[in-house]
């Protein structure tokens, strides 16, 4: 399986949780994005997130109640927060969270990591061993007219790979709306399976036992707090 595959995996994992805090997270992000241009037709990033709470079959109030609040000036000041941790036998992750509080915040997420054998680290002591990156997939098109196409935009792609009947792009995360733009210039219409900027581990680990166990807990602790919204890992499960 490709790094797509893992993208896909953490997105199927988020529309299987409960609806509430799937709808909390998209509204907090399209809160943020839209904050001083709630317009998506100019607001590239959040046309993105619009397009992403589609995928997610957020429905159509939510996005719409969102953007009005903004438009209102009726809404809190959301701040997106990244902590890094070690847990057992090599393992590490990066927990992404959108916030109005904090301090609130990482209290949470540290009673998590006490419970389960983890230890909050210092910042980058565990980014460095991921990539950050962009990824776009589509669907009807070889892997060379998706490259001719970055080619004559002028877009740096870090890599290009089929899985399955999907073509994906990973690029630097600046380059991420560049590359869309390229595509959607070369193939008018096209639909995108996969917009997301996540982290991938450079190494992956394998747990077994109590520290499997333990490990397993804690992501869903983790995914039990409202404010996160992501979880990276380096964790083969």
């Amino acid at each position: 399986m490709g790094r797509a595959h893992e993208v896909r995996a953490k997105a199927m994992a988020a529309t299987a949780a409960k609806k509430s805090k799937l709808y909390s997270i998209y509204a907090k992000e399209i809160i943020k994005a839209a904050k001083g241009n709630p317009d998506p037709v100019s607001n590239d990033v959040l046309r993105r997130v619009i397009e992403k709470a589609k995928r997610a079959q957020v429905p159509a109030d939510v996005i719409n109640r969102n953007i009005d609040k903004v438009k209102k000036g009726d809404v809190e000041n959301y701040d997106t927060v990244e902590y890094e941790a070690f847990a057992a036998s090599g393992s590490n992750l990066i927990i992404k969270c959108l916030t109005d509080n904090p301090a609130r915040t990482v209290s949470f997420v540290k009673t998590a990591f006490n419970k389960c054998g983890a230890k909050l680290a210092n910042q980058n002591s565990v980014t460095f061993m991921y990539e950050h990156l962009g990824v776009v997939g589509i669907k009807g098109h070889s892997e060379e007219e998706v490259m001719d196409a970055l080619i004559n935009a002028d877009v740096d792609a870090n890599d290009i790979e089929l899985e399955e009947d999907m073509v994906v792009v990973y690029t630097e995360v600046a380059d991420l709306n560049n590359a869309k733009k390229a595509l959607e210039t070369a193939f008018p219409g096209i639909e995108f399976e996969l917009d997301e900027i996540s982290y991938f581990p450079n190494e992956t680990v394998t747990l077994d036992g109590e520290d499997k166990e333990k490990f397993e807990r804690l992501l869903t602790m983790l995914d039990d707090i409202d404010d996160v919204s992501n979880v990276y890992h380096n964790v083969e499960l």
